[in-house]
């Protein structure tokens, strides 16, 4: 299956991006989890990635199954606006930039979703622990 690339304008600048559905699984359940990849000057440049959790909790199925999480336009926006205050640079020809769990969960907020590094491997916290203290500490939660 194709995956659309889709473009943004962001401070005069157009980026090409990609949102990618995939699931993680957490200690007692399966998530939705969204690899967005972001270019700030074409396939050839720098690509920015991360791996967003979905933090949708409280269904009586399983969160991937009914999970519909994905990366607005804004939320793109705000990856991009972190990213680049974070070392993240557009121009730059060749590899890839993550926003990792390890290094950028403390100060990354994006609502709906929180950073994994569980796509990559086992790193990471688990994710039904860190999905479900997001949902408990979220107002109404």
């Amino acid at each position: 299956m194709r995956t659309r690339l889709r473009r943004l304008w962001i401070e005069g600048r157009a980026v090409s991006w990609r949102a990618e559905i995939r699931d993680v699984m957490g200690s007692t359940d399966c998530h939705r989890c969204v690899r967005l990849r972001i270019w700030g000057t074409g396939k050839t440049g720098q690509a920015l990635q991360v791996d967003l959790l979905s933090t949708t909790w409280g269904t009586p199925w399983t969160p991937c199954t009914v999970d519909g999480a994905y990366p607005t336009p804004a939320d793109v926006r705000a990856v991009v606006g972190y990213a680049v205050r974070h070392g993240w640079e557009p121009d730059r020809r060749g590899g890839t930039f993550v926003l990792s769990e390890r290094e950028h969960a403390a100060g990354f907020r994006l609502p709906g979703f929180l950073l994994t590094d569980r796509l990559g491997g086992a790193g990471g916290g688990d994710p039904t622990a860190r999905v479900v203290a997001a949902h408990s500490t979220s107002p109404g939660g």
